[in-house]
């Protein structure tokens, strides 16, 4: 039968190891351990973290793109600490946002990654932005638009630029992301794209550009950059 982590040689407890070494120290088992608090019959938290790793293939960022639904299915893990591992999840995601300040101005297509990268790196699904620029490229406001597969059923101009005039958008820059990491437009993506341009002449908003960021948040495509829009 497995040691509880009472059993354990003291320097061998996360807890003790934590204040002993710091956190920096542990690996990423045992700060899951350390979360998980408690195991179950025959399991320690030790144990059932490594269980908790495993599913995601020993990657905390993909433990962050599971459904907790389905962590919390997980032998010893359950709503409560399902809950707190992904609490403490969205803290290092929060904690990581505000390491460079967002932009004010938007003076290219960098920035607009830097300013989505966080938001958007380990999304599951795509989300729909509309960033609302005022006349000097100052940030008005990010709009979600829509949520889900993108195409251009989904994303209606009639959205996009009500939003973008109830903030009184002299333009706008669209963004989504790509999942797959491959930001890559697709042939959606160049669709919703036109018809989105073509309504910011009629109404005089125009889109300065469709920014698409890849999964991890490093590489993103700019239609402006690529000669697409």
């Amino acid at each position: 039968m497995p040691l509880r982590l009472s059993e354990h040689l003291e320097r061998d407890r996360p807890r003790e190891r934590f204040w002993a070494v710091g956190p920096g120290a542990l690996t990423g088992q045992e700060l899951l351990a350390i979360l998980l608090g408690t195991g179950i019959r025959g399991r320690d938290a030790l144990a059932v973290a490594g269980e908790v790793l495993a599913r995601a293939d020993g990657s905390l960022r993909r433990l962050a793109m599971r459904p907790w639904a389905e962590v919390a299915r997980i032998p010893g893990v359950g709503r409560i600490k399902a809950a707190r591992l992904a609490a403490a999840i969205e803290l290092g995601r929060r904690v990581g946002a505000e390491t460079e300040p967002p932009p004010e101005r938007i003076r290219g297509p960098g920035d607009v990654q830097r300013y989505y990268a966080q938001a958007l790196r380990d999304l599951a699904v795509e989300e729909f932005h509309v960033l609302a620029l005022g006349s000097q490229s100052q940030i008005l406001a990010d709009l979600l638009i829509t949520r889900g597969i993108l195409n251009s059923s989904l994303v209606h101009p009639r959205e996009v630029f009500r939003a973008a005039i109830a903030e009184a958008a002299a333009g706008i820059i669209v963004v989504h992301n790509h999942p797959s990491g491959d930001p890559t437009p697709s042939a959606d993506d160049r669709a919703v794209t036109r018809q989105l341009v073509e309504a910011g002449r009629v109404l005089d908003v125009p889109v300065y550009d469709h920014v698409i960021v890849g999964g991890g948040g490093e590489r993103y495509v700019s239609f402006a950059e690529a000669g697409l829009l």
